[in-house]
């Protein structure tokens, strides 16, 4: 057994088999959905009013520091973004030889089919690093660029990477699943005694 590749298979069979064919036709519709008022998104750079409006290009992310309680809810887009900068790109620069970048400095994608281009080639790059590293490289210590995980085996961050992944990206499948779905929410948010009566007959 080598754990390297049961790391990356652990990854690979989920993108692959899971995830990736979901994100298949994503619209830029989809992308930038708020489905409640008051999300957080990527905004026309100068339309934001969040307290943090980040970002190089056309295109800022909305945040706040510290962040509030609760935290707004987010479109696919800010949780693309975040995905492709916090959680790969980032990693990336530090450990994979990428392009140094920050939430900062990002130039975030306007549209659906840029952002999963930007996504897969993140994922390609990220997998290859991990692969690269061998079993001997996975008992190494990541060292300081990482903070928290700085005295951790890389085992240990490849394993918190590849968890951020699985939960971020579920979380855009169901806002896909949802927006699919969103006549049925506008009837259910129009007749909620109908709804709720038509679920209690069901029950019964």
């Amino acid at each position: 057994m080598t754990w390297n590749r049961r790391l990356t298979d652990q990854l690979t069979s989920h993108w692959d088999g899971q995830v990736r064919p979901r994100l298949v036709g994503m619209t830029d519709a989809e992308y930038l959905w708020e489905r409640v008022p008051h999300c957080w998104s990527l905004r026309p750079r100068g339309t934001s009013t969040a307290p943090v409006q980040a970002g190089s290009g056309a295109m800022t992310i909305d945040f706040a520091f510290p962040e509030p309680e609760p935290a707004p809810v987010t479109t696919i887009a800010w949780r693309l973004g975040h995905v492709l900068v916090g959680v790969l790109a980032m990693r990336n620069a530090s450990h994979v030889g990428g392009p140094a970048t920050d939430y900062g400095s990002y130039d975030y994608p306007a549209t659906a089919a840029e952002a999963l281009a930007r996504l897969d080639a993140e994922v390609g790059t990220w997998l290859a690093g991990v692969e690269a590293l061998g079993d001997d490289g996975l008992e190494r210590a990541v060292g300081p660029a990482e903070g928290a995980f700085a005295a951790e085996p890389y085992a240990v961050l490849v394993l918190h990477i590849h968890r951020e992944l699985v939960h971020h990206l579920a979380e855009v499948c169901l806002l896909r699943d949802l927006y699919a779905a969103r006549a049925g929410l506008a009837d259910h948010e129009r007749h909620p005694d109908h709804a709720a009566g038509a679920r209690g007959t069901v029950l019964r």
